[in-house]
């Protein structure tokens, strides 16, 4: 930790020029990396570079200036950035996103750019205040998180929980609303630790952003299991609004108790299972996604299969497989490594044990009659939907993005279903 803190004084650039100011009335590109958190950053960007008069553009080759928006999740992301910032090494690039945080030495040896610190992004950002009008409307309630997970670089980026207020999440909500997005997406690191920094609670932030009019649904982002189970019944309570998707992301990310202590995720399998069992309780169609690392650093054959068999118990609508990645700064970088090999069979495995109960959540749903939200436009005469549990349906013909109807599923695409409209609401 000592010398990223050093890396990061050491490598911060003059401060006599504003790295914003420096691309006013310009024409600029912005390449964007990584989670939905991410993307909010770069929504918020695009609306300051508006106000000092810049024009984006969609190609690198039409702008005077680049912008990458990175993400250093894992490994192979961070490669793929370095080659991108390799690329682009002799354009006037500028750089935002975790990487400039916690690996300023890796940009700058691939590439001279400008840093733009993501903090100055949401900073600069409360003197504009607007928003785009789009589909889809990302609204950041919190940067960084109250975890100690020892594979994460991402909160030694994002720092400590820093919960956004109140009005200013409310106002963001109903700008969108009234820009006509037919989805809100609320985003965090953990987003059922947003208000424990301030005193508040997110089950009363859901419950007054569920209250607004409009014909707009709302997708609450990934909640940590370790925060959830200290509010369970008020989340439960709260996801009952109409505008609320019946859709609960929880990674557990391995379904052994001995892997889940040397994460430091805070919490068991058991209160995961409790959790999980609790919005289906209330909400028994319900679409629970949830994250899982294989080949953790001291992961058995056990260990993994634990992870397989709650799987198959909790039989979550998706799972993220990821393959275990050491990360610099991270406790668990001492740790002793899981052949990749080893790696690459467990995720081929619980992909396809994952794949399996897909089927049995899928295919007795064929044939029935859900109410749906046109979300965006795929290509011409196809668009995309959304039920109350937020599963995709693909219907192949126009409607307006907001339009509300009852469509029938007819086929299975594991991910998502195509259907019929057989009414409109």
């Amino acid at each position: 930790m000592v010398s990223m803190q050093n890396q990061r004084r050491n490598m911060d650039p003059p401060s006599s020029v504003h790295p914003l100011e420096k691309l006013r009335n310009r024409a600029v590109f912005i390449e964007t990396y990584g989670c939905r958190y991410n993307f909010g950053d770069t929504a918020k960007l695009v609306e300051i570079l508006k106000k000092i008069g810049c024009t984006m553009v969609d190609l690198p080759d039409k702008a005077d200036a680049v912008i990458i928006n990175t993400c250093t999740v894992v490994g192979t992301t961070e490669r793929k950035m370095l080659r991108r910032l390799a690329q682009l090494r002799d354009r006037d690039l500028y750089v935002t996103g975790c990487m400039t945080v916690v690996q300023r030495e890796a940009i700058f040896g691939v590439s001279t750019p400008t840093i733009i610190m993501p903090e100055l992004i949401h900073s600069q950002f409360q003197s504009v205040g607007t928003v785009e009008p789009s589909n889809t409307g990302i609204v950041q309630i919190a940067r960084g998180c109250q975890g100690n997970c020892t594979y994460c670089i991402t909160r030694l980026a994002r720092g400590p929980l820093r919960s956004y207020r109140e009005e200013e999440i409310l106002g963001q909500v109903q700008a969108f609303i009234r820009a006509g997005a037919a989805e809100i997406q609320l985003t965090a690191q953990d987003v059922s630790a947003w208000g424990m920094d301030t005193g508040q609670r997110v089950s009363e932030l859901l419950t007054l952003l569920g209250r607004q009019p409009g014909p707009h649904m709302i997708r609450v982002g990934m909640m940590n299991p370790a925060t959830v189970k200290m509010q369970t019944g008020e989340l439960v309570d709260a996801f009952a609004s109409d505008h609320i998707y019946k859709f609960l992301h929880i990674p557990v990310q391995s379904g052994s108790d001995r892997i889940l202590r040397m994460m430091g995720r805070g919490y068991s399998r058991a209160e995961f299972e409790e959790i999980a069992d609790a919005f289906r309780d209330r909400y028994p169609g319900i679409t629970i996604a949830t994250d899982v690392i294989v080949g953790f650093p001291g992961e058995s054959d056990e260990d993994f299969f634990a992870t397989v068999d709650l799987v198959r118990k909790i039989r979550p609508g998706k799972v993220n497989v990821t393959r275990y990645s050491r990360r610099p700064y991270t406790q668990a970088a001492n740790g002793n490594e899981v052949p990749e090999t080893i790696k690459k069979d467990r995720s081929r495995i619980l992909n396809a044990v994952a794949g399996e109960v897909y089927a049995s959540i899928n295919t007795p749903a064929l044939g029935s009659i859900v109410p749906f939200t046109v979300t965006e436009t795929l290509k011409e005469g196809s668009v995309m939907a959304r039920t109350p549990e937020y599963t995709g349906l693909v219907l192949d013909e126009v409607l307006p993005v907001g339009a509300k109807g009852l469509a029938r599923l007819k086929k299975d695409r594991r991910y998502f279903f195509t259907g019929e409209r057989i009414d409109s609401l």
